[in-house]
């Protein structure tokens, strides 16, 4: 979504930025206006390899003004049991970790990461959970800054001196346990897993204790919202997320993941097409496993059609 830079009393305009904001576009904001109140940036980088190697990166050089979110501490809840490697935190948790971010209902946050969004989708989608619909992820992320040679800082951004907690207001619909992805499976919605195509099979599994995908899921890996690094036109989205539909409505669509990261970038990637109302099964494949007694599938699919 494009940024509109009116000038108004020599102020350019708040920015209203719900989805994705490209590099030039906020490295012109910034050059006009550098320390805009109404604008948080959050550093999401991560690797579930080295789960410390995104703070150090933000330590070392980040975009100006950038807050750190770790995916662990921040955005997940770990002190759940089975749901998931990355559990959703509960609202008023996750209202403390942002207050202290500097987050407030009616700022316009920026969330990025190395390169791909899936990490910065998940705060994204966070956010959009609480309400908060001026929240966009910086499309290329930090590889795109960075190969563009725009400003970087060194330093730490000054710590928030009153943080408060965000306010609450839930979309609970929008989450779906278990169960109701069981039954929501079983009365013919659609169920999509964006894991890659190996992992769906069951042909490897890297991460989790078991291989394999939820019965009557289908396989989108995320991967297919690039295109070298960033996201795919909203015409090209649509295109094929139209064929992935097959005529249902979005709203009858349910995403999910490993460990309920990168359908965030699913939810994001239908957000950028149009389709704003799929719902997020958050304890994902992860969750799913985390129970023995759940039926698991393997192969392509096409054996769990009726």
């Amino acid at each position: 979504m494009s940024a509109e830079t009116d000038m108004q009393d020599d102020t350019i305009a708040s920015p209203d930025w719900r989805v994705l904001v490209d590099a030039q576009t906020l490295a012109g904001l910034l050059e006009a206006e550098p320390h805009r109140d109404d604008l948080v940036i959050v550093d999401c980088r991560f690797s579930l390899m080295a789960p410390d190697a995104g703070e150090a990166a933000w330590r070392s050089a980040h975009l100006p003004g950038a807050r750190y979110a770790h995916l662990d501490r921040d955005l997940s809840d770990h002190g759940k049991q089975g749901q998931g490697r990355h559990p959703w935190p509960d609202a008023g948790g996750l209202a403390q970790r942002l207050g202290a971010l500097g987050i407030a209902p009616g700022q316009q946050v920026v969330a990025y990461d190395d390169g791909d969004g899936a990490f910065a989708s998940r705060l994204w989608a966070l956010l959009r959970w609480l309400g908060h619909r001026r929240v966009a992820v910086l499309d290329g992320g930090w590889a795109r800054w960075t190969a563009l040679e725009l400003p970087v800082e060194t330093t730490m951004p000054a710590a928030i001196a009153s943080p408060a907690p965000y306010p609450l207001a839930t979309a609970p619909a929008a989450l779906l346990d278990a169960d109701a992805v069981q039954a929501h499976v079983a009365a013919g919605g659609l169920l999509v897993d964006a894991r890659a195509g190996e992992r769906f099979r069951g042909d490897v599994e890297p991460i989790d204790k078991v291989a394999g995908h939820v019965p009557g899921a289908v396989n989108r890996p995320y991967s297919q919202n690039l295109s070298d690094g960033r996201f795919k036109s909203p015409q090209q989205l649509r295109e094929a997320f139209d064929a992935l539909l097959a005529g249902r409505a979005a709203g009858d669509t349910v995403v999910m993941c490993g460990s309920g990261v990168t359908a965030c970038h699913q939810l994001l990637a239908m957000a950028h097409a149009g389709y704003e109302d799929a719902r997020l099964y958050p304890g994902s494949w992860s969750g799913w496993i985390s129970d023995p007694s759940r039926p698991i599938a393997t192969g392509d699919g096409s054996a769990d059609l009726p």
